[in-house]
């Protein structure tokens, strides 16, 4: 029975799947089109007003809260209430998009004249270019798909999934032309795993007292190794007498010690530790840390005070558990 249902779940997410990719290989160049009238909008201090019914109404909460989250306000209008006072929130120079697959919802193409009232440019989504909204969107975007995953091929499952992934697409081409950075965008994520990881810096979050691994450029490689087992780690900082950062020692140094020598209680750690390696300051941002990591593809990171004191260690692996934000 689980085994069925499985499979019978693989089905509908292959669908998705498959549409998905289908309207991306074919998508509709209109848009392009779409793009400057939204940058513009944003550059003129004006907002984005998103519309739809029924499904496309929540598809236009999600949409609503990406732009808004990337530095494009928007707000949601729903159809029903529109014509009730809240066409107030319409302004000259806004933009609308308007969400149906069909194209032919009736709330929704009654908008339209309200609308252009307002003086504002509608971009509409729909599953095809032959319909009543299409015909009257000033950039009309086709996102059409062969089925839908609802064992009928009725309820808006992916059709609802496209019209997202189009929307989410045109709030991160937007992003990219309006310049919004990842400072802007910490500015409006204060909260949540996104915040935290936005927030912290290397202090937060490096390893200190017990389980920061130094050993003296006196110690064996033996010591070195007893050490990394106690601290659970994949290094050790090497200190001189004077309590400054000398080296590093990883496990990958442990191996090529092997190579040449199984008395690691009698081979010193200022011969074979690794000179001048990379540190990082405790007021740094963790995504500093992470650039580090990539750049110089290594696993450990040694924190240093301003007098070259080391003060913690960042391990490769403690930066799994917070959302990071990676720049290409």
């Amino acid at each position: 029975m689980t085994q069925t249902l499985l499979e019978r779940a693989r089905a509908y997410l292959q669908t998705d799947i498959e549409q998905l990719t289908r309207v991306a290989g074919t998508l509709d160049p209109a848009l392009a089109d779409a793009v400057p009238l939204l940058t513009d909008c944003i550059r003129n201090q004006r907002k984005i007003i998103i519309a739809g019914i029924g499904k496309s109404y929540h598809v236009g909460a999600k949409a609503s809260a990406t732009f808004t989250s990337t530095g494009s306000p928007a707000v949601l209008l729903h159809p029903a209430e529109a014509p009730h006072g809240d066409l107030g929130i319409l302004c000259d120079g806004d933009v609308a998009i308007l969400l149906s697959y069909s194209g032919e919802s009736r709330e929704v193409v009654q908008l339209v004249p309200f609308i252009r009232r307002a003086n504002v440019k509608i971009i509409a989504i729909t599953g095809s270019t032959d319909n009543r909204l299409a015909r009257l969107a000033d950039v009309p975007v086709c996102v059409n798909i062969e089925r839908e995953a609802c064992p009928f091929n009725m309820a808006p499952t992916t059709s609802a999934l496209v019209t997202l992934a189009v929307c989410d697409t045109l709030a991160m081409l937007v992003q990219e032309e309006l310049g919004f950075t990842r400072e802007a965008y910490s500015r409006l994520h204060p909260g949540g795993a996104i915040g935290e990881t936005l927030r912290l810096r290397i202090r937060d979050i490096m390893r200190t007292g017990e389980r920061l691994p130094l050993c003296n450029t006196t110690d064996s490689v033996q010591t070195a190794v007893l050490t990394m087992t106690r601290c659970k780690s994949g290094a050790v900082g090497i200190i001189t007498p004077d309590q400054r950062l000398a080296g590093i020692y990883t496990d990958g140094d442990l191996r090529r010690t092997l190579t040449r020598t199984t008395l690691l209680e009698s081979c010193l750690l200022e011969s074979v530790m690794i000179r001048n390696p990379v540190v990082i300051s405790p007021d740094a941002e963790i995504r500093d840390a992470l650039n580090l990591f990539s750049a110089k593809n290594i696993d450990d990171l040694l924190v240093i005070d301003p007098d070259g004191i080391p003060v913690g260690m960042v391990d490769l692996q403690d930066l799994p558990k917070l959302k990071l934000l990676n720049e290409s």
